[in-house]
């Protein structure tokens, strides 16, 4: 059996739906309020982590396979450096090509609002994958160990 108590679980349940909506409200809003899109990645990574804790790992990828991980990662990754190639060769280093909203709207921040949402998905996606890792290497190291 997988995951731990029937009580951690249920908390796991009841608060795991909050924990993503404010991770990607500190992602939307970074632009605006304090956050942006690392804090808001560390925080959807930790819910993707208390998932595991709480079920197992089994129950992660049913949400959310590791090939997509990887690709969300990928994707992420390649989106950083398109930002950073359409502010390069735009008019001026770094010139925001993206029309601007009304000032304290989500879309009012030019690129800061794509540079939250990437930076977010990527640090979610790898924070997860060197979680799981760690996880691996422990389990391993611990069923060499007691082979000795």
């Amino acid at each position: 059996m997988s995951g731990l108590t029937l009580i951690v679980k249920t908390v796991t349940r009841l608060v795991i739906g909050f924990i993503v909506v404010y991770g990607a409200s500190v992602v939307l809003y970074g632009h605006i309020t304090p956050g942006g899109g690392f804090a808001g990645g560390v925080m959807l990574a930790c819910a993707l982590i208390l998932i595991v804790l709480a079920f197992g790992k089994r129950k992660v990828f049913g949400i959310v396979s590791e090939k997509k991980l990887s690709g969300w990662d990928s994707l992420a990754a390649l989106g950083i450096i398109e930002i950073v190639f359409i502010g390069l060769f735009g008019e001026m280093f770094f010139k925001d090509i993206f029309t601007h909203g009304q000032p304290m709207a989500l879309v009012s921040g030019g690129t800061i609002l794509w540079s939250n949402i990437i930076v977010g998905i990527k640090v979610a996606a790898f924070l997860f994958a060197v979680f799981m890792a760690l996880a691996m290497f422990r389990m391993t190291r611990e069923g060499s160990e007691g082979m000795k």
